[in-house]
């Protein structure tokens, strides 16, 4: 697969640049235009369409076409496949913590344990 990204990979690329998130989380609150999109930034419109090129080619996004009007829609499934792999290191450092917490708790008991002994013989 020389030269082929994965679709996790395209995701994760796509998300690495803070305007394209912020363009995410615009469209996950519904359709909207280049135009509509563009408004919060300081940057021209073919700079927008850029970022919105690489949504699209990672399938964040879809565009259409309804008469004059051009929205863009947000398109969940890659998200939800990120999500699902992170999920399992989620659940790898949640187990990590958990026996890295019992581990001090058994080292505090010693402690304890310790610090009376060395109480009592004095």
């Amino acid at each position: 697969m020389q030269g082929q990204t994965d679709s996790l990979s395209s995701t994760f690329a796509a998300l690495a640049d803070p305007t394209r998130r912020a363009i995410l989380a615009r469209l996950s609150q519904g359709d909207a235009s280049v135009q509509d999109l563009a408004k919060p930034f300081k940057m021209t419109l073919p700079a927008v369409s850029k970022h919105l090129k690489v949504l699209e080619k990672a399938k964040l996004i879809r565009r259409g076409r309804t008469a004059q009007w051009r929205p863009c829609y947000l398109n969940p499934e890659p998200l939800k496949e990120a999500t699902d792999w992170m999920e399992k290191y989620r659940k790898f450092w949640d187990e990590s913590f958990e026996r890295l917490d019992e581990y001090l708790k058994v080292l505090q008991a010693e402690s304890k344990k310790a610090g009376k002994q060395q109480k009592d013989r004095k």
